[in-house]
This record gives structure tokens, C-alpha cells and sequence, in this order.
């Protein structure tokens, strides 16, 4: 779908967004009005369908709208939300996923003026070849496939023209977003979201940002056998325009078609480079969602998409390890102690130390106990809705805490990472794999000793 103009004031985007929210109020008020002639099951199923049509609306509304209102849908897009009944879960994610995979399109005529003004030249000049049709399209920008005059095959990240207002536009309107997706979602703290979103959204807009943030995670990863990030053609990016080599692949949707022991490795990779990153490097993607990577044909897995990006000093690394290895080790008291030093707890009297203790298992037991684990959407769930909803018991019970600044982007990657891997079904023993970082242990599978055997090569 083809889209001339995209509304960038806040007027003209208020006004489409209190459109979306009128009509699925008024639908979930006549969905209550007819709960009350009908039995109880009639009534959940017709709560399951709107759903389903509130999914619609969105996918509609949103992804024409660019900016931090798509984001916000992307982002929920492959949390496997629990709200939806199990009989229309795969319907609605499947809506949902077209916000990250079919955004609608920008006119080839408006991205080349983008491209020409930033470049200063008309556009056969720059390239010797330029497919006119995008291979992808996000939030604020398409990308499509071209060729260097010296024969080099390179994907061009194209800012949508506009972006830039109209993401300003969707900020001053965040209330209104954020009561449209909690109508969505209401066992999700949607607020966090948003906030998280608030945060890094305008990082994405500079892509000479993002070339840099991409240019640091291709040296540490050049030559690794198994993850690829694609190099920066830093000669023909700028502010709006971003060109990297092309690479070519696998989408999730195909990955998660294939065979176990398929799936399992690429799910370890995944859960390598987001985590790996972090602990090793202190420097990560935070947006580990479907759409920002590929598998290629000789098994390794390219990595895209470095906009959303955190870097934090090695004391945040450690500290966090920390909780991890007092955890595991059983210590509530201690845990307990390095937390409240930490700044999670204001103050630790409120919480007797095996509560806490508790806690932390529910959370992250999946990479903290020993033991293979298939991850599934449900249980990406679970620990999303134990974290956030506010009816839950872990909430209420943390619910006079905030987390420091320096550790929420961590657990979004985290969390949105064992989102990726449950929608693959992948099994694996994540704890011995998570020791390699969380205690130096010695790598148990064959991808872990292929990564070892690079960073002792490289020094890392």
C-alpha cells in the first residue's frame, strides 16, 4: 500500500489516533452491552474476535502513521501476549507481525529526494544500479537494494521524508498512544513501554548514530564464525540515508518452519549475540525483535538494525552478573545486600531476602537453573506479565521500587530476546550456556567452543 503523505503535526496525528481509540472503545462498550443477553461462553469468544479486530485497526492505523506510533506496535508485535484466547493468538500475532514485516511503502519519487538531497547528486551518480522497489520497510525509513558504481552489492536505509516531525508529533501525543495499546493489553505495564520507547526513538532518526553503534559491533564481530554483522559504506551514508553491504537470507517466519535442531541453533545465536554483547562487550542492539536478522544459506545469522542501542560501563556488567551469580548460588541474604547497594532497593526491611530471592528465579529461571528448557510464547508470557502487570505478585510486590536507569534497556533486551527464542520453540540447556559469561565457565556445546575458540584468537 502506497502512502503520499504521512501526517506530521501533532493535530493531524491526534486527530488519527483519537479516531482509532473512539471506535475501540465504542466496540468494547457494545461488546460488554451484548455480554449481558448472551451466555459466557459467547461472550469470550466475541472478546476474542475483537481482539483480533482491535489487532486490525491497529496494523491499519499505526503503520501508516510511521514514527513512535508504529514502534510502539512493532514492540508489541512479537510479545505473545497472553490476553488473546489460544484459539485466535496465532490470527492476532500474525496481525500484528505486519507491522514489522508489510509497513506500508513511501512512493519511490519522495525517498529519492531524500536520498539526492543528502547526497548532493542526482541519484545515477551515487549508484550504478537502485531497485526502486524496498526490500523492507520500519518504522521511519525503507531500505532497498542497490549497487555501487565499483560493483559493490549494498542495502540502503532510506529515512522516510517527514520522519523526523512526525515522530516529534507522536512524543507530545504519547497519552493518548499509550491508553490506545493498554486497551490492547491491560495485564502489560504499557506505560514502560512507552517511556522505553520515549527514551531511544529519536536516536533512530540519526543514522549517522547508528552507522557508528553499527561500525563498533562489526569489529568485534569481524570473522566470527557464526554471527554476521554487515559493514558500513561510510563514504555514501549520512544523517538520513545509511548504507551497509547487502546481505541476504532467511526471514523469521521461514526460520520458524524448520527443523528442531534448526531452530535450537539459531535461537543459541540469538541468545549469544544479545547476551554476549551486554556481558561481554557493554555494548548492544535493544531491539532484538524478528525483523533484525536473517539466516543465511551457510548457517550463520546476520544481524541488522543498530538504531535502539545501549552502552553501559563494565560496573553495570558486573554488578549484574553479580545478581545473577548470588542468585544462583542461593544466597538471599547476600542477594539481597548487593541489591539494596545497588540502588534496587530503597529499603531492604520491606522484603525478607528469600522473597526476593524467589523473585529472581521466576524471572530468569530459564537461563539460571540447570537443565534443557523449550521456550515457548507462554512462557515469554508469563515472565512479561509477572514482571509488569500490576495484579501480579511479583508487582505488588516490588511496586514501591523502580529499576535504576542503567539497567531497564538491559532487561528489555532481555526480555524481548527470550520473546524471539519461545516463538522459535527452541530447546536448550540456556543456563550452561549463560555461565560462559556469568562465570567464566568453559563453553558446553559446539556454537560455544566456535565462539571461544574467536575470542581467544581475537583477544577479545
Amino acid at each position: 500500500m502506497a502512502r503520499e503523505d504521512i501526517p506530521t503535526s501533532r493535530v493531524g496525528r491526534s486527530a488519527t489516533i483519537g479516531r482509532l481509540a473512539a471506535e475501540t472503545a465504542a466496540k468494547r462498550f457494545a461488546t460488554r452491552a451484548a455480554n449481558v443477553t448472551r451466555g459466557e461462553e459467547a461472550s469470550h469468544e466475541a472478546l476474542a474476535r475483537r481482539h483480533v479486530e482491535t489487532a486490525e485497526q491497529i496494523v491499519a492505523v499505526l503503520g501508516t502513521m510511521k514514527g513512535a506510533a508504529m514502534k510502539l506496535g512493532q514492540v508489541m508485535s512479537f510479545l505473545d501476549v497472553g490476553f488473546v484466547d489460544e484459539r485466535y493468538r496465532e490470527e492476532f500475532q500474525h496481525k500484528l507481525a505486519e507491522l514489522r514485516d508489510s509497513a506500508p511503502t513511501v512512493p519511490f519519487a519522495q525517498m529519492r529526494e531524500v536520498i539526492e538531497s543528502e547526497r548532493g547528486e542526482p541519484l545515477q551518480q551515487t549508484f550504478a544500479e537502485f531497485d526502486p522497489d524496498p526490500i523492507a520497510a520500519a518504522s521511519i525509513g525503507q531500505v532497498y537494494r542497490a549497487r555501487t558504481p565499483a560493483g559493490r552489492a549494498v542495502a540502503v536505509k532510506v529515512q522516510y521524508p517527514g520522519a523526523a516531525s512526525a515522530v516529534r508529533a507522536d512524543l507530545q501525543n504519547f497519552g493518548m498512544l499509550v491508553r490506545l495499546m493498554g486497551r490492547m493489553a491491560p495485564e502489560l505495564d504499557v506505560q514502560a513501554i512507552a517511556d522505553e520507547v520515549r527514551e531511544r526513538i529519536s536516536e533512530e532518526l540519526d543514522y549517522e548514530l547508528e552507522a557508528a553503534n553499527q561500525r563498533a559491533i562489526a569489529r568485534l564481530h569481524a570473522g566470527h564464525p557464526f554471527i554476521v554483522i554487515p559493514e558500513v559504506v561510510e563514504s555514501l551514508s549520512g544523517e538520513r540515508v545509511l548504507v551497509t553491504d547487502y546481505v541476504d537470507g532467511t526471514g523469521f517466519e521461514l526460520v520458524k518452519e524448520r527443523s528442531a535442531q534448526e531452530r535450537n541453533r539459531v535461537a543459541e545465536i540469538i541468545f549469544r549475540f544479545y547476551f554476549g554483547c551486554m556481558y561481554r562487550h557493554h555494548q548492544f542492539s535493544g531491539d532484538p525483535h524478528p525483523g533484525n536478522f536473517l539466516v543465511q544459506d551457510d548457517g550463520r545469522v546476520a544481524f541488522l538494525d543498530f538504531g535502539l542501542f545501549k552502552r553501559i560501563d563494565r560496573s553495570v556488567a558486573e554488578f549484574e552478573l553479580e545478581v545473577a551469580r548470588l542468585g544462583i548460588a542461593g544466597d538471599a541474604q547476600g542477594f539481597a545486600e548487593h541489591l539494596h547497594r545497588g540502588g534496587f532497593l530503597r529499603d531492604p526491611e520491606r522484603y525478607p531476602p528469600q522473597q526476593l530471592l524467589e523473585q529472581f528465579f521466576d524471572l530468569t529461571w530459564w537461563y539460571t537453573r540447570d537443565g534443557e528448557v523449550e521456550l515457548t510464547p507462554e512462557i515469554a508470557t508469563q515472565i512479561v506479565i509477572d514482571m509488569s502487570d500490576p495484579r501480579s505478585r511479583h508487582y505488588k510486590q516490588m511496586r514501591h521500587e523502580n529499576l535504576p536507569p542503567d539497567h531497564l534497556f538491559g532487561r528489555r533486551t532481555e526480555t524481548l530476546t527470550l520473546a524471539v527464542m519461545g516463538q522459535l520453540r527452541a530447546r536448550g540447556n540456556w543456563h550452561q550456556i549463560a555461565r560462559e559469561w556469568i562465570f567464566r565457565d568453559p563453553p558446553t556445546t559446539e556454537l560455544g567452543r566456535q565462539e571461544a575458540a574467536f575470542y581467544g584468537a581475537s583477544g577479545a
